[in-house]
């Protein structure tokens, strides 16, 4: 949404509750019409006291009909969620009531039915609130954990917006000293002035390699820990998805090669979102199908956070199966079957398994050694996020942006230490540093950024 300097901007509406018959059902008005949109439809009554809840009645403008009875609540501009005028009708929820008053905002002179997102838009656009604070809204609107909806309140709070721009202020003040030897060198400016902000890039570029170094776990816990199961066929792999899921998610029968297509599942484990991926049986076969299946899982394997080989161990050799799963340290080893092995076999298997690997012996019969799986689980996730604490980078255009601040900052500092130092370079680079931190927050490039952002969120917000 652009906005020329004559135009006037629209007035744009949306219910900003699910679609449905409910209790109440809230529709937001936001816009230079807000008024005279809440004058139509409450003929007769002086417009509600800004931020007080009023009951009016909501009528036709036109026929005079009334629609419904409801709470109005009225905000003036800057002080509202868009930084516009703005207003929330709370009506009864039934889809008739619904219907009719959306009908009549878009009859009514300057109003439009708001975009995807359009409302948290104008709230960047305005200043209320920076890209990283809008984005966090749909995250938190899109949260199914409780480590996901803190991660996004943290940042919703500015946990990164605010460290961004502090980083962009002092690259701003170091820069202003540069420009000042080279613009003035014949005036008060003391010589050698640049050499002393080195170690303040220095100190900030530490912060960008502590920032960047931080495993993905942001990401990883926004996005959820991706754990494919891999194994030989008929190893128990479906069965035990199915038993961490509680329900019938995957086909389970004893004839191999069964599943061809990945299975996704989601799970919530200790307030870290897990997707546990069932994938075909790894082993060499002629059937075209299945060999695809294969490839799609050794795809999967290799591109997920984990990998959890399951392994029967009446029938197949550990060292030989976890070559074939391709794992790495850390990927958990599950031996299924335990119902049928006899007692000293965790001793034995655990000699098999080298001891970077977390091993657990589960029966899907019985249930027995699932609550420590889960457990295992939710360690290895939780290691992976961080436990969701202090992690700053939620996107992957954060990190792609900070990334490319870091590069530019290296160089600055690189320049600044030559034997025969070019300030004009060394000030371009703390130029380029500042602008890759302006477009985490959006204060450059914004209008290059908000179609992409605010493509996820949902009619009304």
């Amino acid at each position: 949404m652009t906005t020329s300097a004559t135009s006037r901007p629209r007035t744009i509406f949306a219910r900003a509750t699910p679609p449905g018959r409910g209790a109440v059902a809230i529709i937001r008005l936001s816009g230079p019409d807000t008024d005279a949109a809440l004058g139509a439809l409450t003929p007769g009554r002086a417009l509600p006291e800004p931020r007080l809840a009023s009951l009016r009645r909501i009528a036709d403008p036109v026929s005079g009909r009334v629609i419904d009875e409801a709470l109005v609540l009225r905000f003036t501009a800057p002080a509202s969620y868009t930084g516009e005028d703005a207003a929330e009708l709370q009506l009864h929820g039934g889809p008739a009531v619904v219907a009719a008053v959306i009908e009549v905002l878009g009859r009514l002179p300057g109003l439009r039915p708001a975009e995807a997102g359009e409302f948290t838009r104008r709230a960047v656009l305005s200043g209320r609130m920076d890209l990283t604070a809008a984005e966090a809204v749909a995250d938190l609107i899109a949260a199914d954990t409780a480590g996901q909806a803190a991660q996004a309140l943290a940042q919703l709070g500015g946990r990164l917006g605010r460290q961004v721009e502090g980083w962009r202020a002092r690259l701003i003040r170091a820069a202003a000293m540069i420009e000042a030897e080279i613009d003035f060198p014949d005036e008060e400016v003391p010589d050698g002035i640049a050499l002393t902000v080195a170690p303040e890039l220095e100190a900030i570029a530490t912060e960008f390699r502590t920032c960047l170094a931080d495993g993905r776990s942001g990401e990883r816990l926004r996005e959820g820990v991706v754990v494919a199961v891999v194994g030989r066929p008929n190893a128990g792999k479906s069965s035990l998805v199915n038993a961490l899921a509680g329900r019938e998610i995957a086909i389970v029968t004893d004839r191999p090669g069964t599943t061809r297509d990945a299975i996704e599942v989601a799970l919530d484990l200790d307030g870290v979102a897990l997707t546990l991926i069932d994938t075909a049986g790894l082993r060499d076969t002629d059937d075209p199908i299945e060999q695809e299946g294969v490839r799609r899982a050794r795809a999967r394997a290799a591109e997920a956070d984990l990998r959890l080989v399951v392994i029967d161990p009446e029938t197949t050799d550990p060292a030989q199966a976890m070559a074939e799963a391709g794992v790495l340290p850390g990927d958990p080893i599950v031996f299924t079957r335990r119902d049928r092995l006899a007692g000293d076999a965790a001793d034995r298997l655990r000699a098999e398994v080298a001891g970077d690997h977390p091993m657990v012996l589960v029966s899907c019969v019985t249930g027995a050694g699932m609550g420590d799986l889960a457990t295992t689980l939710a360690g290895l996730a939780a290691g992976l996020t961080g436990g969701g604490e202090g992690a700053m980078i939620t996107r992957a255009r954060h990190r792609a942006a900070l990334d490319q601040a870091a590069v530019a900052l290296d160089a600055a500092a690189a320049g600044l230490t030559h034997p025969l130092p070019m300030l004009e370079l060394v000030a371009e680079d703390l130029r380029r540093a500042c602008d890759a931190l302006g477009r985490i927050t959006g204060r450059i490039d914004v209008e290059h950024l908000l179609d992409a952002i605010f493509r996820e969120f949902c009619i009304g917000k």
